[in-house]
């Protein structure tokens, strides 16, 4: 067994941001886990006056929240490491993939993911395929939804604020005969920002531009945690409706375009970390069902659009794919503990992916000649037909993995791993991982870290047909990446703590769209080149004062295409956080959070000038009211409304990137009983 100092026991039992569990698959201490991770805590959220997961997220170092141009979809960007179309990140929600298997990603109709139900947020930097698998290439998060335990009683809460913001929710924890019982339930929506799109892709004589962004949505969250003993049982639902199109679909203003997802999963787990006085066992079974639908079909190109001699659309390119799929995963742990020093973990598993069901409807055909004369009444349902955008695929996952932490002194800790992965479609792939802890001081704790790790290609990158523009590749393979790591934990008294992490990679077999000959399609899926990146990330927490908190990180980084050798463009350089929480008499506290987002370049055959630098300021005060259980707090977000925007496609034709964070306030009442 692994010995744990008094004051690491305390953070196991409490789950504070001093443990963390993504790291090596169980609770550990956060100075001991081997990588470089961050521990967000529900205290922390409510602090910051966080409303939506994105907001939250940007406080973390080496993490920077883009977006995309289709519906405004966020981009989790760790270490430089960007990508519109595929996922180098990994998002579970306690432990279980989000992941959809048609874009690889969280979804692209994803509209935000509400805070008040999460307990804890863990984040890895770094590869974590030899215990995730897939997709864990440049990071992992992990959201870890409240237990019975968490949410003791009854609270509920409103709010409401800028663009006809308003949300409304009940969170109650407590017991159910012998069960531990947490159930959550939000419905909200919001009008969204109103943000210019000064140029689009759109054809000048047509162009909708300048015109604004389409970024409103309906919600509704739900979720149920059931407990009994080493049984765990989750029930989740995720609904988006009346989805805007963001910066439109192809990059062409679409005011009129809405879509629906919905997102319903289930889990099931058991585990005993005792079976015999060696031994421990887990088991876990998962499903999710997601889909999204185009509830109003796409003006992807606006009315008047001409595409070849006298092919003009009356009413535009319309278009609207849908498609839903199925999801099953099977997992078993085993741990054991009978060999002194060492606590050794091996895994297996199995998942079933089903994208089941696509459909398509539109008025034009693959070659981008009009159906009709290209109106409305055009619209043609191609879903039983091969003409469609994807037909339906399968996928089975089977792994294996294997993980040693070994104490071989007390003041060392080195922790192998190493994961196989076969896929039915491309094959097999083996990540290995080392990790070498030293608690030098009893206030110092060193780092050396090696970890490979990959991205499957994603259905789309595979299978995509009848797409005059970008076609898949069924010969694809994954993209992967090798990482080094170094990092320092110093924490010289309780008022304390800093780290500082640096870290190189070598990223190959990018799968990206490339000119493809003979053409139709113009693109072609392909694996080509790479990325070689490093940087450093300082992050520090200071009690300057009782009842004054102040945080921050800075994070530096540079990231070089292979083939180029210039700047592989759009993820910022250099990006600071900083935020200052002042607990003040009678139950009032203010929090103010600056967010520095700056050199961002373009990529090379881009001549714009580069991206703009910006600063923005939020606030946040809450204050019980009257000394009674209900709270009231004001959220103001960009008070100084800073020009922020987030880069565009090179070539997409938005050429004055994609404006975000306008000023916006919020006032929220709250009820804790």
């Amino acid at each position: 067994m692994l010995a744990q100092s008094d004051e690491d026991e305390l953070a196991l039992a409490y789950g504070d941001q001093r443990s963390v569990s993504i790291a090596a698959g169980s609770l550990q201490p956060l100075r001991q886990a081997p990588a470089v991770a961050s521990v967000i805590t529900a205290e922390a959220i409510r602090a910051m006056g966080a409303i939506d997961l994105d907001e939250v997220l940007q406080s973390v170092a080496g993490l920077h929240v883009g977006r995309a141009a289709n519906q405004y979809m966020p981009l989790y960007i760790f270490r430089g490491i960007y990508s519109q179309f595929g996922s180098q990140v990994l998002v579970l929600q306690n432990g279980v993939p989000m992941t959809t298997v048609f874009v690889g990603n969280k979804g692209n109709m994803w509209a935000g993911y509400p805070v008040e139900h999460i307990a804890r947020i863990e984040v890895i930097r770094g590869p974590g395929s030899a215990l995730y698998g897939a997709d864990a290439f440049a990071g992992v998060i992990n959201i870890i939804t409240k237990s019975a335990a968490d949410t003791p009683g009854t609270s509920a809460g409103a709010r409401a604020g800028s663009f006809n913001t308003r949300d409304a929710w009940v969170l109650h924890g407590g017991k159910l005969g012998a069960l531990d019982v947490s159930a959550y339930l939000r419905v909200g929506g919001t009008d969204g920002a109103h943000s210019i799109i000064e140029k689009d892709a759109a054809q000048a004589s047509v162009t909708r531009a300048p015109g604004s962004i389409n970024v409103g949505h309906d919600a509704v969250d739900g979720n149920l945690e059931l407990g009994w003993g080493g049984w765990r049982a989750h029930v989740g639902y995720k609904l988006r409706s009346n989805i805007g199109t963001g910066a439109g679909v192809a990059q062409a203003l679409d005011p009129t375009g809405k879509s629906r997802s919905a997102r319903t999963h289930a889990d099931v787990s058991w585990t005993e970390p005792r079976v015999t006085s060696d031994w421990g066992l887990g088991l876990q079974a998962s499903f999710l069902h997601y889909s999204e639908v185009a509830t109003t079909n796409y003006v992807l190109l606006p009315a008047g659009t001409t595409l070849g001699a006298g092919n003009v659309f009356t009413d535009g390119l319309i278009g609207g794919p849908n498609k839903a799929e199925r999801q099953v995963r099977l997992s078993a742990y085993a741990t054991y503990a009978g060999f002194n020093g060492h606590s050794i973990r091996l895994g297996v598993g199995h998942d079933d992916l089903d994208l089941y069901k696509t459909t398509e409807y539109k008025n034009f055909n693959p070659n981008y000649s009009r159906i009709g004369t290209g109106s409305w009444a055009d619209v043609t349902d191609f879903s039983n037909t091969t003409l469609k955008f994807m037909l339906p695929q399968q996928r089975q996952v089977s792994y294996v993995y294997a993980q040693d932490e070994w104490r071989f002194h007390p003041d060392w800790i080195v922790t192998a791993g190493v994961r196989h992965d076969h896929y039915s479609d491309f094959g097999s792939t083996t990540n290995p991982r080392v990790a070498l802890v030293w608690s030098a001081a009893y206030d110092l704790t060193a780092k050396l870290l090696y970890g490979q790790a990959f991205r499957a290609p994603s259905f789309n990158e595979q299978y995509s047909i009848n797409n005059p523009v970008i076609g898949g590749n069924p010969a694809v393979k994954p993209e992967t990446i090798r990482t080094t790591e170094a990092a320092l934990a110093w924490t010289p008294d309780d008022t304390l703590q800093v780290n500082l992490s640096l870290f190189s990679y070598e990223m190959r077999n990018i799968i990206r769209s490339v000119p493809n000959s003979p053409a139709p399609p113009a693109n072609m899926i392909q694996n080509s080149g790479g990325q070689d990146g490093r940087g450093a990330e300082l992050e520090v927490v200071w009690d300057a004062l009782r009842g004054l908190r102040l945080s921050g990180n800075l994070a530096l980084q540079r990231s070089v295409d292979d083939a180029t050798r210039v700047d592989a463009g759009y993820a910022p350089h250099r990006h600071a956080y900083l935020q200052a929480d002042w607990a003040m008499a009678r139950g009032c506290t203010v929090s103010g959070q600056v967010n520095y987002v700056a050199g961002r370049m373009r990529p090379a055959g881009d001549a714009r000038a580069p991206i703009k630098d910006y600063t923005t300021l939020d606030l946040s005060a809450r204050t019980r009211v009257a000394s009674s259980d209900w709270e009231l707090a004001l959220v103001l977000r960009n008070l100084f409304a800073a020009d922020a925007r987030e880069p565009s496609l090179a070539g997409g034709g938005i050429i004055n990137d994609l404006p975000v964070a306008p000023r916006a306030a919020y006032v929220q009442l709250q009820y804790r009983h």
